[in-house]
């Protein structure tokens, strides 16, 4: 199990985790944006169900409504069969980005959806230290291609 420690966590744990309150978890529940297990009536989270909550609640205070976030629940499983756990995971190959008003979804290191728009079409992600790495490279290898050539044709006159 590594790094999640506990594999069920109470009401209290998620209360005291994330900082919501009672009413919202027992609401989120009720509305089906995280619906734990059950043990009688005690509500039981997994670790996945954690990390929801505490990633919904971070946005929630960045400004993002509910609604947004169930869509965005329900985006990721229909186009990606993933959840918002497994995407923010640190293992993922998926990572979520947002600049305070948009949220995205980065599904590789080239290409970056939209998931507020739940957009199809992919945005396409540039990285430039790696246009720079790639330059610089280029331009070693024409140096010492260059080079070469000089020091070929010196001992050709030779």
């Amino acid at each position: 199990m590594g790094s999640k420690m506990q594999k069920q966590f109470s009401s209290n744990d998620v209360i005291a985790l994330t900082g919501i309150t009672a009413r919202q978890l027992q609401w989120w529940d009720e509305r089906g944006v995280v619906v734990p297990s059950r043990e009688g009536h005690r509500r039981i989270y997994n670790w996945d169900e954690l990390v929801t909550v505490a990633v919904i609640c971070q946005l929630r205070r960045r400004g993002f409504s509910l609604q947004r976030m169930r869509n965005v629940i329900a985006f990721l499983q229909k186009e990606f069969g993933t959840d918002l756990a497994t995407s923010v995971s640190a293992s993922s190959e998926y990572h979520l980005l947002t600049d305070g008003t948009n949220l995205y979804l980065r599904t590789s290191a080239r290409q970056v959806v939209d998931l507020l728009k739940n957009a199809r079409q992919a945005m396409f992600d540039i990285c430039l230290s790696d246009e720079v790495r790639r330059v610089r490279a280029e331009i070693q290898s024409r140096k010492k291609a260059a080079g070469s050539v000089r020091h070929f044709r010196r001992a050709k006159r030779a």
